[in-house]
């Protein structure tokens, strides 16, 4: 991945930057529509994973539609060439701007996550004359067993409709003249590893659906989310996920309806491992317990590891041979400002270049300009 020609090429530039390699990129979006396609299901990207406007290109080639979290997100998806009609709008507090941004659009549907928020969508597609379709985001209850901050299907999660609140809704859609029902979406959480989980996930749907059924309410599509893991540990030798098996146990457990459609919402498993962030050594300090290698990087440019304590393997790019343990940390005034501890390197000096592997999902869309931080236009590469 990091050849002589692209060292060369990080030498002429400015760190901290990204580095998305392109072409990993594509084999995982080929695989992704390989086994999708296999099963009829569509894919919808999570835009919020990276809304970096070369990975949306090469995204909206595939053919995938996008699901968005945010007016900003529809808007940027639309102006990047995705068909309406394949925009998903989710997220548990949209404002009435957005709302009316997105009708104005033709979008395909709007997750609706309160009796609420279908109210004020109703009263503002009448506002503009216009039927906005819907989908209900139903809280599972379903345990993605995945750290607490990324999990969302549980009744104490903010998200969804909790399925007690369900009678009282489906018997007030009608009234709403200005709103379809057409599905149901679900999503439990984010970076599962453990497949199981989507069984449970599958079973609950089947359940749900059924209730569904037997109040006389048809269901044309399901979106049962993302959430599939990537391998952190071992970036290189499980650099793109296990689709094949994710996908298998969906078509193995869901029970459609005839001509139901299935929608996914993958976004950390299609560009996670495409991406990593490269920083440079500053200096390299001795202190009482530990060896610290200060990088110019820090938490402004990936939170993951100060928010979640999240593992992000590093590797240093320059040198070989003996190793020793350092702390790598950032020059953020913050002592949360931390990639790793104890990482065993080769012998770091200053000025080496070092990696932050796995960071194409949730690391350049999260960062900021904390402390007035500069910042470095990614670098892509195909080879």
């Amino acid at each position: 991945m990091f050849n002589d020609a692209l060292m060369e090429e990080f030498s002429t530039r400015e760190t901290p930057f990204y580095h998305y390699d392109l072409t990993l990129l594509r084999k995982t979006i080929s695989e992704v529509k390989s086994f999708a396609e296999q099963f009829n299901f569509d894919i919808h990207y999570a835009v919020k994973a990276n809304s970096n406007r070369t990975i949306l290109q090469e995204i909206n080639q595939s053919g995938f539609g996008a699901d968005c979290v945010s007016g900003n997100e529809v808007k940027l998806v639309a102006e990047i060439g995705f068909q309406s009609d394949s925009i998903l709008f989710a997220g548990v507090g949209k404002t009435d701007k957005e709302i009316r941004a997105a009708l104005d659009l033709n979008i395909k549907a709007f997750n609706c996550e309160s009796a609420q928020e279908i109210e004020v969508i109703n009263q503002l597609a009448a506002e503009l004359g216009k039927t906005a379709e819907i989908s209900l985001r139903i809280n599972p209850n379903v345990d993605a067993k995945t750290h607490k901050y990324i999990t969302t299907g549980l009744d104490e999660n903010k998200f969804g409709i909790n399925q007690k609140d369900l009678p009282d809704i489906i018997q007030r859609i009608p009234s709403f003249s200005n709103i379809k029902l057409t599905g149901l979406h679900f999503h439990i959480g984010s970076q599962i590893t453990d497949m199981k989980v989507f069984q449970g996930l599958c079973l609950r749907v089947n359940e749900i659906q059924s209730w569904f059924r037997e109040h006389g309410v048809v269901i044309e599509h399901l979106n049962l989310g993302g959430g599939l893991g990537i391998d952190y540990l071992q970036p290189d030798d499980e650099s793109i996920p296990d689709f094949k098996t994710y996908f298998s146990i969906f078509n193995e457990f869901l029970e459609r309806e005839p001509q139901q459609k299935v929608h996914f919402e993958l976004g950390r498993s299609i560009v996670a491992q495409c991406g990593n962030l490269v920083t440079r050594v500053l200096y390299v300090k001795n202190g009482i317990n530990t060896n610290f290698a200060i990088v110019d990087a820090g938490m402004t440019e990936l939170m993951r590891p100060a928010l979640y304590q999240s593992y992000h393997q590093i590797d240093n790019l320059s040198n070989q041979g003996n190793t020793n343990v350092y702390d790598v940390v950032g020059p953020i005034c913050e002592s949360t400002d931390c990639f790793g501890k104890a990482v065993k390197l080769p012998e770091t000096k200053r000025g080496n270049f070092i990696a932050i592997r796995s960071a194409g999902a949730y690391g350049e869309v999260m960062s900021s300009n904390y402390n007035l931080r500069d910042k470095n236009e990614p670098l892509y590469y195909a080879s």
